[in-house]
């Protein structure tokens, strides 16, 4: 049996940033695995809700396969899911180069490099009602850390802090080095 092959996949990250809601096309496919990718590339099922399929059928029929798998009779499917977020932190892979797009709600956002993170290739989109999009055209691997904007606000006060405390600091250095010369 082959993986579902995904032409394009769409992932909306809910407002809680818990859970995510996919819809991925399969194109002449028989079978799909939930999974996500764990640290040394092996595959690790995840528990998925809400799956759906829909198409040429109606309705579509799929039977589960263990509890991370599907399968249906060969074909052309649009399949939708939800499944869990980790630790703001999403990642999906798939065996051949994707169109992918991640949506993050307003509140969310991955633009400052020192809390966010994208995997090279990602393009940043910002749309209407503060929503943030980022979009691959032909990726294998599509990565993302996010945060809130609590996080970001408490790291300028980090950094205003440690900026107080190096000023507190050189300001009595500076004195004396000019007093020296």
């Amino acid at each position: 049996m082959l993986p579902a092959a995904a032409l394009s996949a769409a992932y909306h990250i809910d407002p809680n940033g818990t859970s995510y809601h996919a819809v991925l096309d399969v194109q002449e496919a028989e079978r799909h695995d939930f999974y996500e990718t764990g640290l040394l590339g092996e595959r690790i099922p995840i528990k998925v809700n809400d799956v759906a399929l829909s198409g040429e059928c109606n309705p579509c029929e799929f039977a589960w396969s263990g509890n991370s798998a599907i399968t249906f009779p060969r074909g052309n499917y649009s399949l939708s899911f939800s499944g869990p977020v980790r630790e703001n932190h999403f990642l999906t892979t798939f065996e051949t180069p994707r169109k992918v797009s991640i949506s993050l709600p307003p509140g969310l956002d991955v633009r400052n490099p020192a809390l966010g993170m994208i995997t090279p290739g990602g393009v940043v989109i910002s749309g209407d009602d503060r929503e943030i999009t980022v979009t691959w055209n032909d990726t294998r691997t599509a990565e993302i850390r996010f945060y809130d904007e609590g996080r970001e606000n408490l790291l300028y006060i980090f950094a205003n802090f440690w900026i107080i405390i190096a000023a507190v600091l050189l300001v009595p250095f500076l004195l004396t080095w000019k007093k020296r010369e």
